[in-house]
Protein backbone atom coordinates (compact mmCIF):
# COMPACT_ATOMS: atom_id res chain seq x y z
CA UNK A 1 0.00 0.00 0.00
CA UNK A 2 1.22 3.16 -0.97
CA UNK A 3 0.47 6.97 -0.15
CA UNK A 4 0.46 9.94 -1.73
CA UNK A 5 1.75 13.13 0.32
CA UNK A 6 0.92 16.61 -1.49
CA UNK A 7 3.62 18.73 -1.74
CA UNK A 8 3.16 22.17 0.72
CA UNK A 9 4.67 24.10 -1.98
CA UNK A 10 1.99 27.34 -2.39
CA UNK A 11 1.92 26.67 -6.49
CA UNK A 12 1.32 23.59 -6.73
CA UNK A 13 -1.43 22.66 -9.30
CA UNK A 14 -1.95 19.36 -8.17
CA UNK A 15 -5.49 19.15 -6.39
CA UNK A 16 -6.61 15.62 -5.42
CA UNK A 17 -10.39 14.27 -4.67
CA UNK A 18 -9.88 14.51 -1.05
CA UNK A 19 -9.05 18.29 -1.62
CA UNK A 20 -12.28 19.16 -3.49
CA UNK A 21 -13.93 17.87 -0.54
CA UNK A 22 -12.35 19.52 1.80
CA UNK A 23 -13.20 22.44 -0.06
CA UNK A 24 -16.42 21.88 -0.55
CA UNK A 25 -16.83 21.38 3.54
CA UNK A 26 -15.26 24.30 3.82
CA UNK A 27 -18.14 26.03 1.92
CA UNK A 28 -20.71 24.74 4.06
CA UNK A 29 -19.23 24.88 7.17
CA UNK A 30 -18.20 27.44 9.60
CA UNK A 31 -14.45 29.01 9.48
CA UNK A 32 -14.65 28.23 13.17
CA UNK A 33 -16.30 24.74 14.01
CA UNK A 34 -18.09 24.57 16.99
CA UNK A 35 -17.53 21.86 19.28
CA UNK A 36 -20.28 19.87 20.15
CA UNK A 37 -22.53 20.91 17.34
CA UNK A 38 -24.95 18.80 17.26
CA UNK A 39 -25.29 18.88 21.02
CA UNK A 40 -25.39 22.46 21.24
CA UNK A 41 -27.55 22.49 18.32
CA UNK A 42 -29.86 19.69 20.01
CA UNK A 43 -30.30 21.84 23.25
CA UNK A 44 -31.00 25.14 21.31
CA UNK A 45 -33.83 23.71 19.15
CA UNK A 46 -35.31 21.76 21.93
CA UNK A 47 -35.39 24.83 23.87
CA UNK A 48 -37.10 26.54 21.09
CA UNK A 49 -39.56 23.62 20.43
CA UNK A 50 -40.47 23.25 23.82
CA UNK A 51 -41.85 26.80 24.46
CA UNK A 52 -43.15 26.63 21.13
CA UNK A 53 -45.35 23.69 22.40
CA UNK A 54 -45.96 24.87 25.82
CA UNK A 55 -46.54 28.47 25.50
CA UNK A 56 -47.66 29.07 21.52
CA UNK A 57 -48.89 25.38 20.24
CA UNK A 58 -51.34 23.94 23.29
CA UNK A 59 -53.07 27.09 24.02
CA UNK A 60 -53.77 27.30 20.30
CA UNK A 61 -55.52 23.80 20.44
CA UNK A 62 -56.89 24.06 23.54
CA UNK A 63 -58.99 27.62 22.20
CA UNK A 64 -57.46 30.18 24.26
CA UNK A 65 -56.36 32.63 21.82
CA UNK A 66 -60.41 32.88 21.27
CA UNK A 67 -61.91 36.19 21.54
CA UNK A 68 -63.79 35.88 24.56
CA UNK A 69 -61.52 33.58 26.30
CA UNK A 70 -60.48 34.49 29.94
CA UNK A 71 -56.84 34.04 30.06
CA UNK A 72 -56.55 35.41 26.23
CA UNK A 73 -54.71 38.60 27.06
CA UNK A 74 -51.64 36.66 29.00
CA UNK A 75 -51.83 33.71 27.03
CA UNK A 76 -50.92 36.19 24.01
CA UNK A 77 -48.24 37.85 26.19
CA UNK A 78 -46.40 34.08 26.87
CA UNK A 79 -47.09 33.20 23.40
CA UNK A 80 -45.09 36.40 21.96
CA UNK A 81 -42.60 36.02 24.35
CA UNK A 82 -41.79 32.62 23.43
CA UNK A 83 -41.84 33.13 19.69
CA UNK A 84 -39.16 35.54 20.51
CA UNK A 85 -37.06 33.05 22.25
CA UNK A 86 -37.43 30.36 19.73
CA UNK A 87 -36.48 32.79 17.13
CA UNK A 88 -33.40 33.62 19.10
CA UNK A 89 -32.78 29.69 20.09
CA UNK A 90 -33.53 28.80 16.37
CA UNK A 91 -31.00 31.25 15.70
CA UNK A 92 -28.18 29.91 18.19
CA UNK A 93 -29.21 26.61 16.76
CA UNK A 94 -28.67 27.22 12.67
CA UNK A 95 -25.57 28.87 13.97
CA UNK A 96 -24.32 25.71 16.04
CA UNK A 97 -25.20 23.52 13.01
CA UNK A 98 -22.65 25.30 10.93
CA UNK A 99 -20.00 23.12 13.10
CA UNK A 100 -21.28 19.75 11.47
CA UNK A 101 -20.49 19.97 7.76
CA UNK A 102 -24.33 17.31 7.21
CA UNK A 103 -25.87 18.87 9.92
CA UNK A 104 -25.33 22.11 8.46
CA UNK A 105 -26.21 20.93 5.10
CA UNK A 106 -29.68 19.23 6.85
CA UNK A 107 -30.44 22.57 8.03
CA UNK A 108 -29.62 25.33 5.43
CA UNK A 109 -33.04 24.93 3.69
CA UNK A 110 -34.61 25.97 6.83
CA UNK A 111 -32.92 29.11 7.23
CA UNK A 112 -35.83 31.02 5.44
CA UNK A 113 -38.42 29.62 7.47
CA UNK A 114 -36.76 30.25 11.01
CA UNK A 115 -36.49 34.02 9.73
CA UNK A 116 -39.95 33.99 9.15
CA UNK A 117 -40.72 33.28 12.41
CA UNK A 118 -39.80 36.39 13.93
CA UNK A 119 -42.18 38.11 12.09
CA UNK A 120 -44.49 35.64 13.60
CA UNK A 121 -43.83 36.21 16.97
CA UNK A 122 -44.43 40.00 16.21
CA UNK A 123 -48.10 39.13 15.20
CA UNK A 124 -49.03 36.67 18.10
CA UNK A 125 -47.64 39.87 20.57
CA UNK A 126 -50.01 41.85 18.86
CA UNK A 127 -53.51 39.43 19.03
CA UNK A 128 -53.49 39.02 15.05
CA UNK A 129 -51.83 35.98 14.45
CA UNK A 130 -54.32 33.65 12.40
CA UNK A 131 -54.77 29.89 12.94
CA UNK A 132 -52.06 29.44 9.65
CA UNK A 133 -49.89 31.43 11.62
CA UNK A 134 -49.65 29.31 14.88
CA UNK A 135 -49.91 25.95 12.63
CA UNK A 136 -46.48 27.19 10.63
CA UNK A 137 -45.05 28.15 13.78
CA UNK A 138 -45.50 24.02 14.62
CA UNK A 139 -44.38 22.75 10.95
CA UNK A 140 -41.13 24.99 11.46
CA UNK A 141 -40.25 23.24 14.83
CA UNK A 142 -41.50 19.76 13.06
CA UNK A 143 -38.66 20.24 10.43
CA UNK A 144 -35.93 21.25 12.57
CA UNK A 145 -36.85 17.96 14.58
CA UNK A 146 -36.71 16.13 11.12
CA UNK A 147 -33.19 17.91 10.11
CA UNK A 148 -32.19 17.44 13.54
CA UNK A 149 -32.94 13.78 13.27
CA UNK A 150 -31.60 13.01 9.98
CA UNK A 151 -28.33 14.01 10.89
CA UNK A 152 -28.24 12.26 14.68
CA UNK A 153 -29.00 15.15 16.49
CA UNK A 154 -32.04 14.31 18.23
CA UNK A 155 -33.70 17.27 19.28
CA UNK A 156 -36.42 16.86 22.22
CA UNK A 157 -38.96 19.35 23.44
CA UNK A 158 -37.34 21.02 26.46
CA UNK A 159 -39.77 23.57 28.27
CA UNK A 160 -38.05 26.96 29.05
CA UNK A 161 -38.73 28.20 32.40
CA UNK A 162 -40.32 31.69 33.20
CA UNK A 163 -36.96 33.39 33.84
CA UNK A 164 -35.57 32.24 30.93
CA UNK A 165 -38.62 33.08 28.80
CA UNK A 166 -38.52 37.04 30.47
CA UNK A 167 -41.69 36.92 32.01
CA UNK A 168 -40.01 37.64 35.08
Amino acid sequence: MTFAVPACSKTSAHHSAADSTTQQVAATSSQNPVKLAKTKFAANAGLATGATYQWIYKPFKAGTFTKGTKGRTAAFIKAGLAGTFAYNRLKAALADAKGDPLLSKAVAPLTGSVDGLKALADKIKSGKASDADFNQFNNVMNSIKSAGDSQGATVTDKVPSSSQLGTH
